[in-house]
């Protein structure tokens, strides 16, 4: 069976975009909260992180800007662009019917 973490693979974009907009976040906070709303049952690793933050920033979907952490440490904070809130809508949309059409698959009794 697959682990959480290897289902999470083409969904982590979304997951962040969603994420901010709850508002703006450093890189750990964004994953922390991840973790947390999903029971720890999706561990996002720095090594997909960082990289789909930069991704999703060069796509225009976030902006970054330096600011401080709630311990007071510099740390960078993304926030959603417009473009990030319309491309959300679009990945929540994508999301919805794709499990719905998984769900039809797999909960269909045998």
């Amino acid at each position: 069976m697959a682990e959480p973490t290897e289902l999470l693979h083409g969904t982590l974009d979304a997951l962040v975009l969603k994420t901010l907009a709850w508002g703006p976040r450093h890189g750990y906070a964004i994953a922390r909260w991840i973790e947390q709303l999903s029971g720890d049952e999706l561990r996002i690793e720095e090594g997909s992180l960082y990289p789909a933050l930069y991704r999703l920033e060069r796509r225009g979907w976030l902006e970054a800007e330096w600011g401080l952490s709630e311990s007071g440490r510099r740390v960078k904070l993304y926030s959603l662009t417009l473009e990030g809130r319309e491309r959300l809508a679009i990945e929540t949309a994508q999301w919805s019917r794709f499990a719905d059409a998984v769900g039809r698959i797999l909960l269909r009794p045998v």
